[in-house]
């Protein structure tokens, strides 16, 4: 009786349900091996300035993931032209790249906050002369804000708001706008746009809302013009950064921040995983493993819990915020990857 039981066949239901959950495993298995760049562990480095060109823009290079990314082109031999607001701080990266790596470096001064006004579309004109004539083969959108951030939408003025959409947004399509048509013209090129890990391990991101829908912008945009141009020989990539080592992570405190204070990495090591990345086909890509590993982790939790323990690690950043700063604006946000 025992044995006819053990061999009897399984019930339709249970069947069915096998199949589920082998199929859930599946495709988990494969956004994190393929969309979310696992399969990167098994490729080599491209030579970007033998694949693309001799030259590389790169937005928001005086700090963070910006000026690793930097240093890391010109270890790998690129020359680079330089965007930011600061004048002596770029002036201070210009110095080192040439110094440390023998590269060739231009800057422009460029505050993004101010681009599509008179003043904006000065600094844009020189960034059209800066490039004009150069085997630009690698552009890199770095530049983003995250403040204001863990905020109500109310609680800040609008001007504020636009000027985050501005930096985060508007001027990384312009800046793309102005150098892609050199790059079809050689038949050549990578643009890499730096997003953020928000838009792919989050069905929302509480109290940074405009933040998070700028960065949902950029994930878009890569990857429709990664299918415009792949034909013409260019290829588009969005990076999506969970957090990095800053400043902003001697705030976390609760357990959650703990768990992510043991994967993060620091600026010079994503960048050279991130560099790494770089034309190997991919229009999303995960470049540090620590981050493909949350979001393995992130895409197995349901999102209600996923949500739920945003809010509360916002809520925990709002209330320091509250206590060292005013109520009206709080201080806080980091660009590069942060939030998560």
């Amino acid at each position: 009786m025992g044995t006819d039981a053990f061999l009897r066949q399984p019930e339709p239901w249970f069947v069915s349900l096998v199949i589920l959950g082998a199929l859930y495993v599946a495709v988990v298995a494969y956004r994190l091996f393929n969309i979310s760049g696992l399969a990167l562990c098994l490729r080599r480095p491209k030579d970007l300035r033998r694949r693309y060109g001799a030259w590389a823009v790169v937005t928001g290079p005086t700090s963070g993931i910006g000026r690793s990314m930097t240093l890391e082109l010109a270890q790998r031999g690129l020359n680079l032209v330089l965007v930011g607001r600061d004048p002596a701080m770029l002036q201070d990266v210009s110095e080192t790249v040439s110094r440390t790596h023998g590269v060739l470096a231009k800057t422009v001064q460029f505050d993004f906050s101010l681009v599509s006004t008179p003043r904006g579309d000065e600094a844009m004109g020189r960034l059209r002369e800066a490039v004009a004539g150069l085997d630009v083969g690698v552009l890199v959108n770095n530049a983003g804000v995250a403040k204001p951030g863990v905020v109500y939408l109310h609680e800040v003025d609008a001007e504020a708001w636009v000027s985050m959409i501005r930096v985060n947004l508007w001027a990384m399509t312009e800046v793309t706008a102005a150098v892609l048509p050199g790059m079809v013209d050689r038949g050549r090129g990578a643009v890499v746009n730096i997003g953020s890990g928000s838009t792919f391990a989050l069905p929302s991101l509480p109290f940074y809302s405009i933040y998070a829908s700028t960065k949902r912008y950029v994930a878009q945009l890569s990857r429709s013009l990664y299918v415009e141009y792949r034909g013409k020989g260019i290829d588009v990539q969005c990076q999506a950064p969970q957090f990095v080592d800053t400043k902003m992570m001697a705030k976390m405190t609760t357990w959650a921040g703990f768990m992510t204070q043991l994967i993060i990495p620091t600026p010079d090591s994503y960048a050279h995983a991130a560099t790494g990345c770089i034309g190997h086909g991919l229009p999303v890509c995960i470049p540090n493993l620590g981050h493909r590993l949350q979001m393995c982790l992130y895409q197995l939790l349901p999102d209600s819990i996923r949500v739920g323990l945003c809010v509360h690690e916002s809520l925990h950043h709002r209330a320091l915020n509250l206590i060292s700063s005013s109520p009206r604006v709080p201080s806080h946000g980091v660009k590069g990857g942060l939030p998560p």
